[in-house]
């Protein structure tokens, strides 16, 4: 089974892929991780990733989609986990392409819905008790870069929630609810 999860940053989607990844033996993509891992690489490209991320900015189509089929050729255990990927419609097609090339299909798209004040509130705070029990902080965690990146989803990456509903595959869900809550509604849209 191949899903994406989609919501703006801060929803919760890379706690429910691990969930996911745990209960059902899948695979997590998240292009968060790939970048960060990118960006500590020291290499040029690395360099690019670290830059466009210090800025809240979105990376290009060229990097992620590199990032991603190379991950595709690997093991595929109990399928993939898209975590931040497509983010765009050209990313869509993209993955569309990619799945298709290497015999693929796409199963459900699960869209975590949230409320933007209380996902601000969300981010930062967790940002503040992080740097407060002395552990590292995303530099982009405080409220201007949370807000600059809830405006790039929305111009860049809410359409995708048009596109997933019109393939059919689209699934909504609360995703404020207690972690487990929101993990047991992704149970139910993933076998129902």
């Amino acid at each position: 089974m191949n899903i994406i999860l989609l919501g703006p940053p801060g929803a919760g989607k890379g706690t429910q892929a691990q969930i996911l990844v745990d209960r059902r033996n899948m695979i997590q993509l998240s292009t968060g991780d790939m970048l960060r891992e990118a960006k500590d690489s020291g290499t040029e490209m690395g360099r690019i990733v670290a830059d466009v991320m210090a800025r809240g900015d979105l990376v290009t189509d060229e990097i992620v989609i590199g990032l991603i089929r190379e991950k595709l050729l690997g093991d595929k255990a109990g399928g993939f986990i898209f975590d931040g990927f497509p983010r765009t419609l050209a990313q869509a097609d993209a993955l569309a392409e990619l799945l298709d090339e290497n015999g693929e299909t796409l199963d459900a798209v699960i869209e975590m819905q949230v409320d933007d004040e209380t996902l601000v509130k969300r981010i930062v705070g967790r940002a503040a008790d992080a740097a407060a029990a002395g552990q590292p902080v995303r530099a982009d965690d405080n409220e201007e870069s949370v807000r600059h990146r809830l405006m790039e989803y929305y111009k860049k990456t809410a359409p995708l929630i048009g596109y997933y509903h019109a393939k059919g595959q689209l699934k909504s869900l609360d995703g404020l609810g207690e972690i487990d809550a929101v993990a047991a509604a992704i149970a139910a849209a993933l076998d129902g």
